[in-house]
């Protein structure tokens, strides 16, 4: 299906692999031209080679740190007159009010709560003027089902949110589109890591670690290719009138009773 992006300029953040690697690639099978962009070097570099590999997109690959006022500028340096802006950077650790500190509090909202806002802040305005453009916010479902043993990650796309509805209510004003994408748990290797964590911990056997999927929905993690095929379509003119909401793709389990969802 062509959904119009052939040579749409689309830089997704924190797109070295997972989440963000998957939209990246998606949009480069429809012909857009794609910026990656991540914090290690050789992951970025690596990305870049093998989105050349599987897709012929030769891709701008921008190593940057949005944690920092800086790194968002120098990836906006680069990379302002875009089309599609996909804020996807940024990973928040789990743990309880008690058990996670100001210092790791405070980097890992510097990183996704105020990376989403700086980038959002710089590229926006430059949409609004244009009169077009589109920006997709990857969040997470902790944000609409907040766990007291995922606080920081609750309250920080709880944030994020609430600032994809806001921003997303004013802005076809001006011709543009903010929505966003809560993801459940994806099978990342980020993901996988913890889960062979758990099944060690659990069972003395890392090899188990999918039984632990066993209750999701589905009985399986999300694949990082359905959260990528949503974004590349929901950006697309297709769902020109999508704007100020948040997706929750989690299979349904947030209506499900809260004993089937432990």
């Amino acid at each position: 299906m062509d959904l119009g992006h052939q040579n749409k300029r689309v830089l997704v953040t924190g797109s070295s692999r997972g989440i963000g690697y998957a939209i990246a690639k998606g949009f480069a099978q429809q012909g857009a031209l794609v910026i990656l962009n991540g914090r290690d070097p050789q992951r970025v570099e690596s990305a870049r080679l093998k989105l050349l590999e599987e897709t012929g997109c030769n891709a701008k690959a921008i190593v940057s740190d949005l944690s920092t006022s800086e790194g968002v500028e120098r990836l906006i340096e680069f990379s302002e007159d875009i089309d599609i802006l996909v804020n996807n950077a940024g990973a928040i650790p789990s743990g309880g009010l008690d058990r996670v500190d100001d210092d790791v509090w405070r980097q890992a909202w510097d990183l996704k709560v105020m990376g989403y806002v700086r980038m959002t802040r710089k590229i926006l305005p430059v949409m609004m003027a244009r009169g077009s453009g589109v920006i997709v916010n990857i969040i997470g479902m902790a944000g609409r089902a907040p766990r007291a043993d995922y606080i920081c990650g609750s309250m920080g796309n709880a944030a994020l949110i609430a600032m994809t509805n806001a921003l997303g209510g004013a802005s076809p004003a001006h011709g543009v589109r903010v929505f966003g994408v809560n993801p459940s748990p994806t099978e990342t290797d980020r993901l996988e890591g913890l889960l062979r964590y758990k099944a060690r911990e659990k069972w003395g056997d890392e090899s188990r670690w999918r039984e632990l999927t066993d209750t999701l929905a589905f009985g399986r993690l999300a694949k990082p290719s359905e959260i990528a095929d949503l974004v590349v379509f929901a950006a697309s003119d297709r769902c020109g009138y999508l704007s100020g909401s948040v997706i929750d793709v989690d299979g349904g389990m947030i209506f499900r009773d809260s004993k089937a969802s432990h």
